[in-house]
């Protein structure tokens, strides 16, 4: 980890044609989290969130991509920044839990099973219940973007 003077520390940087650039930020992000003395749950939730922003900009967007975290006031915020600076349109993401099973969808043949086993289209959705809907795009210096992130602590139910 580096730190940088206003305070982000770089956990770290890869290129698009870095092999198993996921898996690595995953494992970078886990120690780093780990380093900062956080539970168990509260990692796992934010490595999770955080590998579907950092998957997001290696398949749609180009390098080079720089994984940070910083602190702002009590939160925890992780960026991922790619070198594209488009902004997405951020999909209206329903106000319940991800994958509640719709039973009027049940039973409904293949059609209704291939999308419920759909790989693509999760990651928001994801994202959001695991941040508990703190996340978000914003236009960095220069030509690039960040996709944040704010590590949320898991409450003992």
């Amino acid at each position: 980890m580096t730190p940088e003077a206003d305070g982000r520390v770089i956990v770290w940087r890869w290129e698009s044609c870095t092999p198993a650039a996921v898996r690595q930020a995953r494992s970078a992000l886990r120690y780093a989290l780990i380093q900062l003395g956080l539970p168990e749950d509260t990692i796992s939730d934010a490595v999770l969130a955080a590998a579907e922003l950092v998957t997001n900009a290696t398949e749609h967007a180009c390098g080079p991509y720089e994984m940070r975290l910083r602190r702002v006031g009590d939160e925890l915020i992780c960026e991922i920044e790619d070198g594209d600076p488009f902004i997405p349109e951020i999909p209206r993401l329903p106000s319940t839990e991800p994958f509640v099973p719709d039973s009027d969808s049940r039973d409904g043949g293949l059609e209704t099973s291939i999308t419920m086993l759909s790989e693509r289209g999760r990651g928001m959705p994801i994202v959001d219940h695991l941040t508990r809907g703190s996340w978000g795009f914003l236009r960095s210096e220069g030509r690039s973007k960040i996709a944040w992130m704010t590590v949320v602590e898991s409450k003992d139910d």
